[in-house]
């Protein structure tokens, strides 16, 4: 189904996984197969299933709404949302809408000129779970309520619903009639999912009463029951498609740190896991094969290849501890070894965002040379090559690679080059060298701003205890957090993602700290030592950046990560401070309120992009009361360009015009340089055996009746 609420922005943990290899400025075929690890399922024949049975899902917590349009809907309110509701179009591998022949028969633009008018046609089978057909009157209640004329409807996005002019009856039976006030490209993102009007016609039971669940659906599952700690769907007796294949499923909350516990105890038949998990699954496999290489696996490309021997010796995550030494540690081998593992590029990127609203960083000089100091195809490859996945860094901000559409637009800003870098900064005023008491900060006795040094600088054991981390450590849960600001607001969730690869690289670039506590001692006191460039300095003074991460179970892994990047800035003479804040506030008090330099966080990719993308790249505008409108543009840059080519891009109903200007405004943003996309995220999904139908999606829509046991 498509992204709701604008894109929730994921924070991330350690790493993510990345699309498959592109060459710069190079673009998908729209009609070629879908691109190496975009998805990596068990295909099997429906009636090669059993035809009962239950599937235990594993979601990060119990959804607080089932109401997908409400802010504080999550991703296991949309998993929910999908299996017993009306997607009028689903999503391919490669991210394309497909129309959904369970509920339309066809749906068109039929006119164009003088207004834009789709007619739905709707499968005349379709019913609600109380019998009453699917209708005009849901199409109708749900423009009503997600336009965003009425604020007791509190939805998060509107978009799409405010360009409508009316919704009727067609000229025939099964007919619905959108006439938009506005031309709309993304008009197949609307009405998936699709209420019934009991829902949202009436503000007060969109806002609670899919809080406690769903009378009423038109899916192959219907809700059972929603309890604090699972939500259980059960068949659909009225549905009128394929019969589903599972008797029930039910989605536990597991948070992702008690992911491993909960597989091996059999309480879960199929969740997402960190790397850890990941790993320990792996090595239980027979031959120690790849994720994916199992019997029946669909996975196109080399998601789906064994991976290569790890030479006899037993590989497993920090966390497990497995060492087959002990019985107990034999037993949890025993318990994995029933589950196979699933892995794909999820659709959503990490990005190094700049805060490009105050500090050096508001010189776009500076942030060009930011950019040109980052070796993003080093860090996609420590992140995604561990995982048997392609590793090169994602080069567009608005798509994924294999989308159609999608160009490697990155060389906007240029390839990795330090003299260039360095240029940038000198055109800005930043430069290496100066006489005084400040260069005298550089014997190591005071740090670079003229502070005794309060903590021991960092070494090469620094570098040693990154590479541990990142062969070893795992990742946490996806959560919702949510901004609480009015117009810088957001849903937030912690990102799910990889340890990065083995290897050393000298120093280190970041003083670490906690929110209120001094800065550690002055890593650009080493300059001169490990290889860094002199620290530069304006007016003498040096160009230090905050860089803010969570101090959570997120954040450890966002600290590796973190100290790749410092001491890539290292190299150009940039020094960077790392401070650690509360998980909690990581976005609420931070990266919605612009109290950062450089931060880490990721954003769902979206089918839709010139509808799901805009606010995140809009030109932040003043407010009447002095304040600055971002929507969700937390880096703070933006220009009337990139407005113009998103509005053009929403406008134009030619789908390859639509794309043109889309891609034009990805370009300016890249030069822009206000957030830099690194790699797309992992997508690592433990199975138990025998379950067929599933894995790691990817892109693609989940066809929830197919999804069973092998007999």
């Amino acid at each position: 189904m498509p992204i709701t609420k604008g894109r929730r922005a994921m924070l991330l943990a350690a790493g993510v996984m990345l699309p498959l290899p592109v060459l710069t400025g190079c673009s998908s075929d729209d009609d070629g197969p879908p691109p190496p690890a975009a998805w990596d399922i068990a295909a099997a024949p429906r009636a090669g299933t059993t035809g009962t049975g239950t599937l235990r899902w594993a979601v990060d917590a119990t959804p607080t709404t089932l109401n997908a349009f409400s802010k504080t809907a999550d991703t296991g309110t949309e998993r929910i949302a999908g299996a017993v509701l009306p997607s009028l179009y689903t999503l391919d591998a490669r991210g394309r809408p497909q129309r959904n022949g369970d509920y339309l028969a066809s749906a068109d633009v039929t006119s164009s000129d003088p207004k834009q008018v789709v007619v739905y046609k709707l499968n005349p089978k379709a019913v609600w779970s109380d019998g009453r057909p699917l209708g005009v009157e849901d199409f109708q209640a749900q423009w009503r309520a997600l336009r965003g004329t009425d604020d007791k409807y509190g939805t998060a996005r509107n978009a799409g619903y405010d360009r409508i002019a009316k919704v009727e009856p067609g000229d025939k039976a099964h007919e619905v009639k959108v006439t938009f006030a506005k031309p709309y490209t993304d008009w197949r993102s609307l009405f998936t999912p699709l209420y019934p009007k009991s829902v949202m016609g009436n503000p007060a039971v969109f806002s609670a009463a899919a809080s406690k669940g769903l009378a009423v659906g038109a899916g192959p599952f219907m809700v059972r029951q929603v309890s604090e700690s699972s939500v259980t769907l059960v068949r659909n007796p009225r549905w009128w498609g394929d019969r589903a294949r599972l008797s029930r499923m039910v989605f536990q909350a597991v948070p992702a740190e008690k992911r491993a516990q909960a597989l091996i105890a059999g309480q879960l038949d199929l969740a997402e896991v960190d790397p850890a998990t990941a790993r320990r699954i792996r090595a239980t496999a027979p031959g120690k094969q790849a994720a994916g290489a199992d019997q029946g696996s669909s996975a196109p490309g080399k998601a789906g290849a064994p991976e290569p021997s790890t030479g006899g010796r037993q590989t497993t995550g920090t966390q497990g501890g497995a060492t087959g030494d002990t019985d107990k540690n034999r037993s949890r081998n025993r318990a994995l070894s029933g589950f196979t593992l699933r892995k794909a590029l999820d659709p959503a990127y990490t990005q190094l965002a700049l805060n490009g609203t105050k500090g050096p960083l508001a010189d776009e000089r500076v942030r060009r040379a930011v950019a040109r100091a980052i070796d993003r195809k080093a860090l996609a490859k420590a992140v995604l090559k561990p995982m048997g996945l392609p590793s090169e860094p994602l080069g567009n901000h608005l798509l994924m690679a294999g989308q159609p559409g999608y160009k490697d637009h990155s060389g906007a800003l240029g390839d990795p080059d330090k003299n260039a870098a360095q240029s940038l900064l000198a055109d800005a005023g930043w430069r290496a060298g100066g006489t005084g008491s400040r260069q005298k900060a550089l014997d190591g006795k005071t740090d670079d701003r003229g502070r005794p040094h309060s903590a021991p600088t960092a070494t090469e054991t620094d570098t040693a205890t990154d590479t541990a981390t990142e062969g070893t450590s795992g990742t946490p849960s996806e959560t919702a957090s949510q901004s609480a600001s009015g117009t810088e607001s957001a849903n937030a969730s912690s990102e799910r993602s990889a340890g990065t690869a083995s290897g050393t690289t000298s120093g280190t670039a970041s003083s670490e700290r906690s929110a209120g506590a001094a800065p550690a001692a002055g890593d650009a006191g080493r300059s001169g030592r490990l290889g860094e460039a002199a620290v530069v300095r304006k007016k003498g003074r040096p160009l230090v950046l905050r860089f803010v991460l969570p101090d959570d179970q997120a954040g450890a892994q966002l600290s590796t990560v973190g100290r790749r990047i410092a001491r890539m800035l290292e190299k150009i003479g940039v020094r960077t401070e790392i401070t650690k804040v509360s998980g909690e506030s990581y976005f609420r008090d931070h990266i919605a309120t612009g109290d950062y330099d450089l931060a880490l966080y990721s954003w769902p990719a979206s089918a839709y992009p010139a509808t799901d993308a805009r606010p995140i790249y809009a030109k932040p505008q003043p407010a009447a009361d002095g304040s600055l409108v971002v929507e969700q543009n937390y880096t703070r840059v933006g220009t009337d360009q990139i407005d113009q080519l998103f509005d053009q891009a929403l406008s134009e109903l030619d789908g390859g015009a639509s794309r043109s200007l889309v891609s034009r405004a990805d370009a300016r943003i890249w030069a822009a340089a206000g957030s830099i996309p690194l790699y797309q995220r992992p997508q690592l999904i433990a199975m138990r055996k025998g379950l067929v139908n599933a894995g790691a999606f990817g892109f693609a829509t989940p066809r929830y009746q197919d999804i069973g046991f092998r007999r």
